[in-house]
């Protein structure tokens, strides 16, 4: 029986030797690794020296959490765009819609903002030891904050027309197969990964 499936994979951790392998008579060495090759890079890998990544649970989690402030901003602002017009025959119109996401999204991209960029942690992501990290250096993404902040969230002023809430949903599970960060949409806008808090 030979110690190799039919792949060529080394089923007892024997070194193979000759020609290509590297080892042993008549060996020739192969070019090395490729500049900034990481031996423990795979899913959920990370710069050295950065936290481990968030998990899908985590981030879900806190998302979660997050859509809190997003409903008590659409409760109030319904309220004041809406008031006296509930019972209009015609409805409430594309005008009065439209200034209502507007006024919602844009309150929510200023609470995800003024959150992210200043310590990386929303208030779902303190709950969930969770932080927004610059991919280069692992610090709280600062001006980045804010462009994560609106690529994530000011689509969703066209959910009147379902274009935002495709692309939220689209962005969103983009990190479930994106390698080796799990970056959503918004991460690689901004250049910036989620970690453990620690």
């Amino acid at each position: 029986m030979s110690d190799k499936d039919p792949y060529g994979q080394n089923f007892y951790g024997t070194q193979p030797t000759g020609p290509g392998s590297g080892t042993g008579p008549g060996a020739v060495p192969g070019p090395g690794p490729a500049p900034g090759y990481n031996p423990g890079y795979g899913p959920g890998a990370v710069p050295p020296g950065m936290p481990p990544l968030a998990t899908h649970g985590q981030r879900f989690l806190a998302r979660l959490i997050d859509t809190v402030p997003l409903i008590v901003i659409a409760v109030i602002v319904s309220i004041a765009i809406y008031a006296g017009h509930w019972s209009d025959a015609g409805g409430i119109g594309f005008g009065r819609q439209f200034l209502a996401d507007l006024l919602i999204y844009g309150l929510y991209f200023v609470y995800e903002g003024v959150m992210v960029s200043r310590t990386g942690q929303t208030l779902g992501k303190m709950v969930l030891k969770i932080r927004v990290a610059q991919l280069a250096d692992g610090n709280a993404p600062g001006n980045a904050g804010w462009q994560r902040a609106a690529v994530y969230v000011l689509p969703g002023v066209l959910s009147a027309i379902c274009i935002g809430a495709i692309f939220w949903l689209l962005n969103v599970l983009w990190c479930t197969w994106d390698k080796p960060y799990q970056q959503c949409l918004h991460d690689k806008a901004a250049k910036t990964v989620v970690v453990q808090a620690g």
